[in-house]
Parts: structure tokens; sequence; C-alpha cells
């Protein structure tokens, strides 16, 4: 391969790795996600799911800012929710407050620091979620795996309990003030918008 070849080959590579759908999404300054989740407690029957029981509890609505994603192939619940997202609004949203923050994921929990907080502790708490995502059917598990850090997105489902017949048990927080174990909401996702 010629020399100039060689160079503009590089710099293709560079940019698609650059905009690939692993990178973050830099957006302006402000929130962009100003809204509380909204949810409304159902009565809605138990149907099976793969080879669980899902059982709504809530139906869900949340427009957020995507600050963090992680996919799970090989944990028990990998079956049911392959993906967690770590969802932000309120001030949360806002770009000029995340650029304090070091935000991480692993074993289905989420991780922030800040060596200077820039809103109190409590609003970070109250303002974030890391929240299991069941993609109800393979258009949205198509969207829920393109969905980039950044990115705002809409979600409306259903907050759920899953069981399997081994007698494995998930259940989601019902509430955005919780923390530690059992906090994170388990979301049978309907609808998927990126904005």
């Amino acid at each position: 391969m010629k020399p100039s070849r060689l160079v503009i080959a590089l710099l293709i590579g560079i940019l698609l790795y650059q905009c690939g759908p692993d990178q973050p999404v830099h957006t302006g300054a402000g929130v962009v996600a100003p809204e509380m989740p909204v949810q409304i407690a159902v009565q809605e029957a138990a149907f099976g799911f793969k080879e669980f029981s899902i059982q709504p509890l809530a139906d869900f609505s949340i427009e957020a800012r995507v600050l963090a994603s992680e996919r799970y192939r090989f944990d028990t619940g990998a079956a049911l929710a392959p993906i967690d997202l770590v969802l932000g609004w309120g001030r949360m949203s806002d770009a000029d407050v995340l650029k304090y923050f070091k935000i991480s994921q692993g074993g289905r929990w989420y991780h922030w620091h800040a060596d200077s907080l820039p809103i109190p502790a409590n609003e970070v708490a109250q303002s974030s979620a890391n929240m299991h995502m069941i993609p109800a059917n393979d258009s949205i598990d198509r969207k829920l795996r393109a969905v980039r850090v950044g990115q705002v997105v809409h979600i409306h489902g259903w907050l759920v309990e899953a069981r399997h017949p081994n007698s494995w048990r998930w259940r989601s927080s019902l509430t955005r003030d919780d923390s530690g174990a059992g906090a994170c909401e388990l979301i049978f996702v309907r609808e998927l918008e990126i904005r």
C-alpha cells in the first residue's frame, strides 16, 4: 500500500473509532432531561417471557441522559436483562454538573465519585439510577444495544418482578430515593426512543 493510502486508511480508522457506537455523545451544557420519572401502580396479570414469569408492578416512563451503559452475558439475569443503563435526570443530566463525576458500573451496580460535589449527594442519589433493561422484543433489544453515553432516551414500560422456575427472583425498586442492594429499577421496556 502506498504511503498516502496508508495515511488515508489510518485517518478513516481513527474517525470510525471516534464516531463508533461505544464512543460518548457530547451535548451542550444545561439540563437536557428536566422531569422526574413517572410511575403509576398497575393491576396487570403476570405473563410468561422466555423462561421467566413477569409480574408488572407499575407503569413507568422516564426521559433521561445516559450516564453509563454495561452489557451482561454471564450473570444470572443476563438472559432476561442483558443491558444496564445508568440514567440521570434533573441536574444529573447537565454536562456542567457531570464533568465533576467519574461514573462506573460493574456487577449490576453503579458507582460515582467526585473530588468536589457540584450538587448535594442526596440529589445525586435521587436524580440518577442504575436500571436493568428487559427488552420486550428484538427491535427494542437492538435499540438498547445502540444507545450511547450522553444520549437522551425516552423509555416507557413496566417496573416488574421476574421469577424463574428454579425459585430465583428479581424485583424492581419502586422508589427513586433508595440506594444500595435492591435499589435498581428492573424495567420491561416496551418503548424506547433515542433523542
